[in-house]
């Protein structure tokens, strides 16, 4: 830059500045541009689609904010790996961006199969009750899945180009949180806590929530040996 600068300021000069160093710079400032520009118009993007098929407003935003949340976590992980366990000198510059897409495509995925699910069960025995019986049901498909992409993605980590093998560790780190943590733990531990306000403002919202342990809605056992 002050090359350039210096350059720039020679009165009827029109010069430019090349090279490797040139080149680099120019690069990190244009991805830095189109993430400040690509990633808020892809949270939008996700949020719109979100709210118009829960038709909620508080859980569209609870989601994308878990997502963007594992994302951050992956990057961090990864970047620990990368300087301190692999001694990788650093980071492709549009790492980041590549992360982000992967993770929020496969994540969202995840939590809309949670979500619906459980909103489907939630219109018939209420929230809490409905995170429950939705997390069960879907919960050995998507860890299954997610291990499994988890995998795929890992294998990019025995290329000899840095650059893809970043991009496979990190989303394959940010994969495994999606399915492990965020959809098991976060996202159901989030839906217990808030209940049907987790819907507002659509009608299931005010919709009347059974509490897991109320009397009359435990599951029937069948006796043993019958």
């Amino acid at each position: 830059m002050r090359v350039r600068s210096a350059v720039h300021a020679i009165p009827n000069a029109d010069a430019k500045v090349g090279g490797q160093t040139a080149i680099t710079h120019d690069i990190r400032q244009a991805t830095s541009e189109d993430n400040k520009r690509i990633i808020p118009l892809i949270l939008i993007v996700v949020l719109l689609i979100l709210a118009l098929l829960l038709r909620a407003i508080v859980a569209p935003l609870l989601l994308v904010a878990t997502v963007v949340l594992s994302f951050g976590t992956a990057l961090g992980v990864s970047t620990l790996l990368f300087q301190h366990v692999f001694g990788w000198a650093g980071e492709d510059t549009a790492l980041p961006l590549y992360v982000f897409v992967f993770l929020v495509a496969l994540g969202i995925d995840y939590n809309i199969f949670l979500m619906t699910r459980i909103r489907e069960e939630a219109a018939r025995e209420g929230t809490r009750r409905g995170a429950v019986t939705g997390l069960s049901a879907t919960g050995g498909v998507i860890t299954s899945a997610g291990l499994v992409l988890a995998g795929t993605f890992a294998a990019l980590g025995t290329l000899p180009l840095v650059a893809f093998a970043e991009i496979g560790i990190a989303v394959a780190i940010g994969v495994i949180l999606d399915t492990v943590v965020v959809r098991s733990i976060l996202v159901t531990a989030l839906t217990l806590d808030l209940g049907r306000r987790i819907w507002w403002p659509s009608t299931l919202s005010r919709k009347r929530d059974v509490p897991l342990a109320e009397p009359g809605h435990e599951q029937k056992r069948e006796p043993v040996g019958s």
